[in-house]
This record gives C-alpha cells, structure tokens and sequence, in this order.
C-alpha cells in the first residue's frame, strides 16, 4: 500500500507514515464537497464567523501540539511554528471580522431603477500547498475562500500529511460541516482529474514555478480559475543613506528565518558600493551569531532543511556560483539536511545565486554603483514577488518602490504576509492576490443585478 512518510530533517527519524487516497476515497470527498457547498454559502456571514472565532481559539489552545508537528515534519524552529500557528488565528480572526463587509453589495448609479454588483461564492475551490509553512499557507487561502462561502479541498505537499490532516480536524472540532475543509493524501496526477470534473471550480496553488505552470495550463483546458504564488529571488536594496547596522540586523532575520525556505524572505542583496563594506561587516558579525541545530532546542536560530534532495540542490546552486566567481564569506558546508549559515560576495548576473530562486540560508551579496544601477539589477529577474528597500529619504524610498517590478515593497522593513494587505507578485513569481479585500474578491461571482420597473 503506497503512503507518504514524514521524516524529521534534522536526523532523518520517520515521524508516521499516511497512506495515499483511493480514486473512490477521492470521489466520495468530492461529493461531499458538492453537498455540503450549498449549506455553507447559503450560512448567514455571523455564522461562518462563528465558526473561523472557533478555528482561532482551537489554533491557540492547541498552539504547542501544533507546532510541534510543524517542525517534526519540516524541520522549522520551533518558537518559529508556534508564531506560525498565532499567526493564523490572527488571518482567522481577521476574515471572520472583514469578510462580509468586504462582500457587501457595491451600489451603481445607472439610468436603472435599481443597479448593484452582488458577491457570491463559487463552489468547491482546490487549493495546492507548499511545506514551508504548512498551517499559515492553507490558512492564508482557506480564511478569505471559506468565510466568502466557498468550500475548500487541500492537497498539502507529501511531507506535512500530518499537517494537512491536523488542519481538516480544527475546521470540523469548531463547527464546520463534514466536507466544507478537507484533505486529500495524493500525487500530483490527481490534480487533473480533480479540475477536469464539474464540482471543483478554481484552483489555489503556493508552489515553484514549474508546478504553477502545469497546474495553470491543466486549469486554463477546463476554463478555471487559478491563482498562483510561486517562487520569488526578492531584492533588499541598501542605498547610502540607510541605516546600516539595522539593515543588516533585518537582512539577516529576513534571509535566515525558516532556514531561508521563505518565497518572500530577501534573497539578492544590492547595496550601493559607498557602503558594501560597511554592511557586509555587519552582516557578517549578525550570520555569526546565529546557532545551527535541532529545532526543538531553544537556543537554536536556524533548523535544518525539510528535506535532503532540498539541500543537494542548495548546496550545487552555492558551487557552481563559486566556479563562476561567488567569493565565500561563511558557511558553504552541509551535512544531511542541515546547511550552514552562508554568506556569498560578487555575486553577479549569470550566476544561480543571482539568477535563480536559491531556497536555504544563503546571503547573496551584489555590489551597485549607485541607486540608479541598484533598481536595474532588482528588476533584472524573471521574478517579482516582494523587496526591500533601505533608505532615510522617505520621499525617495517611495518613488524608488515604484520602479521595482513586484507584488510589493516595503521601505526600512521586512517585507511579510499579513492579513490587512493583499500578497501576491508579477512575472514568474505568479498572479492574482491573497489576504485583504483583494483577496476574498479572487473567488467569488462577480454578478451584476439591475431592476428595471
């Protein structure tokens, strides 16, 4: 019987093992979906309120259980899982308290008696996630999608079934009807057969570029809807006037948290010439403060990666970018899943540290000559998910945003999901938004009513 296994990446102990569904067992879930759907949309928005204010005390309560099975499965540090899971009753809470004014009839004066756009809910919604942040990925698509009055299937990445499972439960232990959340243990094969019937009716997908393109292109056959976040290589720009001891505190809490596996944690870091050497000392003296080790420990910052075919890949991205020239500051060693803390100078187009999407604790470093050549090099990516830029003139931090290509910029802080503000980025790095008001607006019938006497 074929199952996937959950492995602790710090020392490669199998934590369980969850047996893959049966096309029936897909079936049954998906009827289920059409059933209950709709129940659900059909709820009063206090009522599915309810039940997300329920899904928020549950995450809190079960806050160490929670995230004790995050980092079992994917390795993350653990008071870093217990901010994960906090940070989805916030998105919880959020939505149970947005939702149905963000969804309330928009009134349109027309030559009509009476004109107004309604928002509905669509169906079942499929949703395809990633391991890196196994609960606050779901909750970011499940929050806005469900309170809009939609129902949801998961099929979570093989090594956070535990994850997935767990999160299924918190939505029927608050309230929720049997077949408004669920999990789907599967391959990546049972996304087509799942878009190509009629129950489901969009598709939610956090992933790399090469799964958001296959999964758009089986979606566009069918003529659904897909939202796409994917890979991202964000720019942190450090211009002369920065303050650059908190720049670099920041930079290295950004590229370090989650062991680096973070789509919008910095990844190339372009500083104006004038004060590279500055910045790199401080950079440099905050990487070696950092502890490598099991993430259970509380005195360890930075956990191993979730799993070993991850860091291979790492480790060849970092060596060919030393044959091409990458200067090693600190780190480049790996030991199974664990990988040193690395800083990278010289970095330069043409290298995988500069061109591609490098997911581990690696510090790229790229010199500018000035900020004219430092917004060129930002945008010379296929991605363009979020970025940083540092800098005192708050005038021009501002203008400069606006000449960086992507979903977001956030001035003399860490770029972050939160749930007030939309998430999402351009180019390769995907399309449509998560989060706020644009985001419940991605699935849902934008429907036009007039009244004529």
């Amino acid at each position: 019987m074929k199952s996937f296994k959950s492995i602790f990446p710090f020392d490669q102990t199998e934590i369980a093992a969850y047996k893959i569904m049966s096309n029936a067992e897909i079936d049954t879930a998906l009827t289920r979906s059409e059933k209950v759907f709709p129940y659900w949309s059909s709820m009063p928005f206090e009522e599915r309120a309810e039940v997300f204010r329920n899904v928020a005390n549950l995450l809190l309560e079960r806050k160490e259980k929670l995230a004790t099975l995050i980092t079992n499965e994917m390795g993350k540090v653990f008071k870093e899982s217990v901010a994960e899971i906090e940070k989805c009753a916030l998105g919880c809470n959020f939505y149970a308290d947005n939702a149905q004014q963000f969804l309330e009839d928009e009134i349109i004066q027309t030559k009509y008696k009476k004109s107004f756009v309604a928002f509905q809910p669509i169906g079942a919604v499929f949703a395809i996630m990633p391991w890196n942040f196994p609960l606050w990925q779901v909750f970011r698509f499940a929050a806005p999608t469900l309170m809009a009055g939609n129902v949801a299937l998961l099929k979570h990445a093989p090594n956070v079934c535990g994850c997935s499972l767990a999160i299924q439960e918190l939505f029927e232990d608050a309230g929720a009807d049997i077949g408004v959340f669920q999990s789907i243990i599967a391959d990546t094969d049972v996304t087509e057969k799942i878009l190509s019937g009629n129950i489901v009716q969009a598709v939610s997908l956090t992933g790399s570029e090469k799964a958001g393109s296959s999964v758009s292109a089986i979606a566009s056959a069918q003529v659904k809807k897909s939202v796409l976040e994917l890979g991202g290589s964000d720019c942190f720009i450090v211009l002369n006037d920065a303050d650059i001891h908190k720049a670099a505190e920041v930079a290295v809490a950004s590229r370090m948290q989650n062991a680096g596996q973070s789509c919008i944690a910095a990844k190339r870091f372009i500083v104006v010439e004038a004060v590279l050497n500055d910045f790199t000392d401080a950079v440099k003296a905050n990487i070696q403060k950092l502890k490598q080790g099991n993430p259970f420990d509380a005195s360890i910052t930075t956990g191993p990666l979730a799993r070993l075919d991850l860091a291979e890949k790492l480790d060849n991205q970092v060596k060919q970018s030393i044959a091409k020239g990458a200067e090693i500051i600190l780190g480049a060693t790996v030991q199974g899943c664990n990988y040193q803390p690395t800083l990278l100078m010289n970095v330069h187009k043409g290298m995988p540290a500069f061109d591609e999407e490098i997911f581990g604790p690696v510090f790229c470093l790229i010199k500018a000559k000035n900020e004219k050549e430092a917004i060129a090099l930002a945008n010379d990516s296929r991605y363009g998910l979020g970025g940083n830029l540092w800098t005192k003139n708050i005038d021009k931090g501002i203008d400069l945003a606006k000449r960086i290509n992507s979903g977001s910029v956030f001035i003399n802080s860490m770029v972050k999901s939160e749930p007030a503000l939309p998430f999402g980025g351009v180019k390769k790095s995907g399309y449509g938004r998560e989060l706020s008001k644009h985001g419940i607006m991605e699935f849902v019938n934008v429907k036009t009513i007039t009244v004529t006497e």
